[in-house]
Order: C-alpha cells, then sequence, then structure tokens
C-alpha cells in the first residue's frame, strides 16, 4: 500500500496515536506531501517534541504507527533534520 493511501485511510487513528506518545503537532512531508510515493515509500512524520519527550517516545511512535499503517514510518523532529534543509521542510509540512 502506498503511504498516501495508509494516511488517508487511517489519519484520525494517526492523530490518536500521536497523543499518547509525548510529541505534538504532527506534519506530513516528503513524497506524501509532493504525491510523489509508491508502494516503497515512506510516511514521513515531522513532530514536535515536549521538554520530556525521549528518544523512546519518539521510536514507539514510529513502531506504534508501522504496524496500525502497515507502511514505513519515519518520524522526525525539527532538530533531527539537517540545517541546509530543515526550514524548507518545517514551512511546508501539512499538519494532521
Amino acid at each position: 500500500m502506498k503511504p498516501s493511501m495508509a494516511l488517508q485511510n487511517r489519519e484520525e487513528t494517526i492523530r490518536e496515536t500521536v497523543r499518547r506518545f509525548r510529541v505534538c503537532n504532527p506534519r506530513v512531508f516528503g513524497s506524501v506531501l509532493h504525491g510523489t510515493d509508491s508502494e516503497g515509500s515512506d510516511l514521513d512524520l515531522l513532530v514536535d517534541p515536549l521538554p520530556e519527550t525521549t528518544l523512546f517516545d519518539l521510536g514507539g511512535l514510529q513502531i506504534t504507527l508501522e504496524g496500525l499503517l502497515g507502511v514505513s514510518v519515519d518520524v522526525v523532529t525539527p532538530g533531527d533534520l539537517p540545517e541546509r534543509f530543515r526550514g524548507a521542510v518545517v514551512l511546508e509540512a501539512r499538519p494532521l
């Protein structure tokens, strides 16, 4: 399944799942946002960490979403993105 279809079919589930982890403001970026995703693409999800967010939260969110959606998911924070294109990704990312 294409990640864009998984997103379309389960967007509310994704929002509910994000709320269970210590992150906020989930946004989509990358190939799904641009409409160029394929069967082998992943769902790129940008989230904002809270002061108490740990790597376990980010990894747990990724694993949980992959299980729910049946597609690869890449969960990153703005700080995880290389500085040279961080601003562009943050500006174009679409909120869920």
